[in-house]
């Protein structure tokens, strides 16, 4: 069965099994909030050809990942999910059930954060599109913001980096990787189709900062694009130790040392949170979430952010890190 064979109606009818049915239905949604929190909206963009694509991702993981992006926004921001809308642009062409299986793999991640989604849009274009915008509440002492790192901080990252971008390339270039284990592959090719958010550490951020101010983003254009935009906008500088990211060394032991500094640096798409606080409260950060956790390295007043190698030093710089244009 195809779009154009049961129409708008047809369509909306069968997305709407998958909102609540309080309150699908009139012009616009109308949610709950509570009065001491502060609403939080954030909307992501995915396009077919740019975003997701037949080889690498099926449609259920097509709308895991389109939520997965925004959940992470959302976590990035100190701010637990209230609800998402759906923006499609489809071409008739496309099969119903595609769409429906990738509904499915939205509401898979949502219903772990009984998060709905409440309403959207539809119309005809021969590019698939899909726009998520996701509404979010956070204490207004909670909130995370790129722009109060302060010299003396450490840097955090909660995961490791660029699996997501060797799953990619996994799945693009299947003879790549030929030596690696099955497990391995899967492993990889999971961290790029089935990103996790990280909003079950907000509990434990939102404890901490009632003492102290966490600066923060998710890494969602690269682990190296978070700490510049951090950098720019708190004027100051970082310097990351290489030596301490933890991915760097499996990656290495797979794909080789200048592959893996380049995904870790820029693949993207891992959705780990990078995060500026004072060196004790990183540390107990860290114990708490585990292993995959790191300090890779600390703010200084020099406004640059330099890459330390043993003694070897390298600047990192914008042009490096990805820009769609």
């Amino acid at each position: 069965m195809k779009i154009k064979d049961i129409g708008e109606q047809g369509l909306l009818k069968k997305l709407q099994s998958f909102c609540p049915h309080d309150i699908i239905g009139d012009d616009a949604a109308v949610l709950s909030l509570d009065a001491q929190k502060q609403l939080v909206v954030t909307t992501d963009v995915l396009v077919d050809g740019v975003h997701f694509s037949d080889i690498t991702t099926p449609p259920h993981s097509v709308g895991w990942r389109a939520i997965a992006a925004n959940l992470s926004d959302l976590a990035a921001m100190g701010a637990s999910p209230l609800a998402v809308t759906v923006g499609l642009a489809l071409h008739g062409e496309l099969s119903v059930n595609w769409v429906e299986q990738m509904y499915q793999g939205m509401t898979s991640l949502l219903a772990g954060y009984d998060t709905p989604i409440v309403g959207g849009d539809i119309c005809r274009s021969r590019l698939t599109t899909i726009s998520i915008t996701a509404l979010g509440q956070v204490n207004p002492n909670h909130v995370i913001k790129r722009s109060t790192a302060q010299p003396g901080e450490v840097i955090v990252v909660t995961g490791v980096h660029g699996m997501s971008r060797g799953g990619l390339e996994l799945l693009l270039n299947p003879s790549l990787g030929t030596h690696l284990t099955q497990q391995q592959r899967n492993k990889l090719i999971s961290a790029h189709q089935y990103p996790q958010p990280c909003l079950d550490l907000l509990t434990h951020l939102w404890e901490m900062m009632e003492t102290t101010v966490i600066t923060g983003m998710d890494s969602s254009d690269g682990l190296g694009d978070a700490v510049l935009q951090i950098c720019a906008l708190s004027g100051v500088g970082a310097q990351i130790d290489l030596s301490s990211l933890p991915s760097i060394s499996m990656i290495s032991q797979w794909f080789g040392a200048e592959q893996a500094l380049n995904w870790v640096l820029y693949g993207g798409e891992d959705f780990e949170l990078v995060l500026c606080l004072a060196e004790e409260k990183a540390k107990r950060l860290v114990e708490i979430v585990g292993e995959e956790a790191k300090i890779i390295g600390k703010i200084v007043e020099e406004k640059s952010v330099i890459l330390m190698d043993g003694e070897k030093q390298e600047y990192l710089n914008f042009g490096e890190t990805f820009q769609h244009f």
